[in-house]
């Protein structure tokens, strides 16, 4: 995909990840939208890079995701580039977990990672199509492949989006759209919560990674530990999972 003179959309672009690609695609002469659940943040991310673009839309709610598409296309109708990055990270024992009377809090994992990331891709896609270049950027994980077991949804829901990633490349691939899959290792943002993540790479260095591959041609981009994840055998994927249960459960128990 070329780099420069595009109108790319990011969802969840108000922090973390989202942030470094809306700053970088600034940097490279893009005209950027965010959008995101939180005003406050969003609006702090504007005075941070003026000129970024704002849309305030809760991605759980279908009828707000048909809207962002609807406003996006109508004001923005040269948009060509979507990146579905915005997700949620629950950590959580799942003998402990009360989804008898709170399925939805569980739920919204669900729909975030993985229902709104494909809808808008359908969304787009079409209209996309039109174009004369185009992409679809979808933000999966390294737990895609060999899952968080602590995470489950969020590792499964990241799987999901892996397969189904791959298999709109091979839909698209007689179009203009290139379909890209970004998978982050560790990253030191505040998914899941604040300071859960802080030995993970910065999101500064993540983001070079990633636009070197992009500047390459790839269209699977892991980067630091993802990238050995995503050529796992299955008998690493078993001892990975395994290693990092028993590190790790502690903080569920």
């Amino acid at each position: 995909m070329k780099l420069s003179g595009n109108t790319v959309l990011i969802t969840g672009g108000g922090s973390g990840i989202g942030l470094a690609f809306a700053e970088r695609f600034m940097k490279d002469g893009n005209q950027v939208i965010v959008c995101g659940r939180r005003e406050d943040v969003l609006q702090q991310a504007q005075e941070n890079l003026p000129g970024l673009i704002t849309r305030v839309c809760d991605l759980t709610v279908e009828s707000e995701r048909s809207a962002l598409f609807d406003w996006v296309t109508a004001n923005y109708p040269e948009i060509n580039v979507l990146v579905n990055n915005a997700g949620i990270q629950l950590r959580f024992n799942v003998l402990k977990a009360d989804v008898k009377n709170n399925w939805s809090y569980f739920s919204k994992e669900i729909t975030a990672n993985t229902e709104a990331p494909i809808h808008l891709s359908m969304l787009f896609a079409p209209y996309f199509a039109e174009k004369e270049e185009a992409a679809i950027i979808n933000v999966t994980s390294g737990l895609a492949i060999a899952p968080l077991a602590i995470a489950p949804i969020y590792s499964a829901t990241k799987s999901a989006l892996h397969s189904f990633t791959m298999s709109l490349r091979h839909q698209l691939s007689t179009t203009s759209v290139v379909v890209i899959e970004v998978v982050p290792p560790v990253v030191n943002t505040d998914l899941g919560g604040t300071g859960l993540h802080t030995q993970g790479e910065s999101p500064d260095a993540f983001i070079d990674g990633i636009f070197k591959g992009l500047e390459e041609g790839e269209t699977e981009i892991g980067y630091g530990h993802s990238v050995t994840q995503l050529r796992m055998s299955r008998d690493e994927i078993d001892k990975f999972t395994e290693t990092v249960y028993n590190a790790t459960k502690a903080s569920i128990e």
